[in-house]
């Protein structure tokens, strides 16, 4: 039987088993796939465990997707250009790293028909899967993209990757037209932005990478005031979907089956 494991801290909230052993039993695969709270120390063994044959794959959340970087032996493409890896393959013993956020959220954008070209993009956020995000935006031709980050010196760091990027100070806004949380804050009940968006006018986007849970203060924010609103589930699914793929050379479905499946509270 293979073994995937998902690894992150915190992982509580991964839905990734949920999604990935539906789509193992559906085809039929004799694999199984589980989920593991992971501590920097511990990437080097799972890499070796990878190496050996004693797990067959690993999916990378935060707070690893940088970190894991020096156990790996290949980076694909995006990932060498984003400095990001979500997931990890195995072939003959050599470790290849991959980013499939990038499809993710550019196939999620596409699905809504939204036009990124010429426009302004805000990140809230500057850890783990935005440098991908900055890459699709880019390649969808956005105008300008601007990080902010309760951190500066963190979105600041990311010119040395995309020294086009323009930074802005958090709890302020400029105009856009599609603004992305790409932090944490929506994890818990209780978090709070301390952002006014009540001047932001409407007709924007408002994208949460957040999947789980579905609401959240952003996506009241941008319901109040008449905004579009995307849950990240339809980028978590494209970029599972991509994972997926490269372990076991089959495209799963994603359909109204599985967003039902996966938005229900059963296992």
């Amino acid at each position: 039987m293979k073994k995937f494991l998902v690894i992150g801290n915190p992982i509580d909230h991964s839905l990734s088993p949920k999604l990935q052993n539906f789509w193992i039993k559906n085809n039929k695969l004799d694999a199984i796939y589980g989920k593991l709270e992971t501590h920097e120390n511990d990437l080097s063994e799972l890499c070796k465990n990878l190496r050996e044959g004693e797990l067959d794959g690993l999916n990378v959340t935060v707070p690893f997707k940088k970190a894991i970087i020096p156990h790996i032996d290949i980076l694909s493409g995006h990932a060498l250009r984003t400095k990001s890896v979500n997931t990890i393959s195995c072939e003959k013993g050599i470790l290849i790293g991959h980013n499939t956020d990038i499809d993710g959220f550019e196939l999620s954008i596409k699905k809504l028909n939204f036009n990124l070209d010429d426009k302004t993009a805000i990140i809230l956020g500057s850890g783990g899967v935005v440098p991908s995000i900055i890459y699709a935006l880019k390649k969808m031709k956005t105008k300008k993209i601007i990080v902010s980050n309760r951190t500066k010196k963190k979105a600041e760091e990311l010119k040395n990757i995309f020294n086009d990027i323009e930074i802005l100070d958090w709890g302020k806004l400029t105009d856009f037209d599609i603004i992305i949380n790409a932090t944490s804050l929506g994890l818990k009940e209780d978090d709070k932005f301390g952002i006014d968006f009540s001047q932001v006018g409407g007709n924007k986007l408002y994208y949460d990478v957040i999947y789980e849970p579905f609401k959240t203060e952003f996506s009241s924010e941008a319901k109040k005031h008449k905004n579009m609103y995307e849950n990240g589930l339809q980028m978590f699914l494209h970029q599972a979907q991509k994972a997926f793929k490269i372990w076991h050379n089959i495209e799963p479905n994603i359909d109204d089956n599985l967003i039902n499946f996966m938005k229900s509270k059963s296992l």
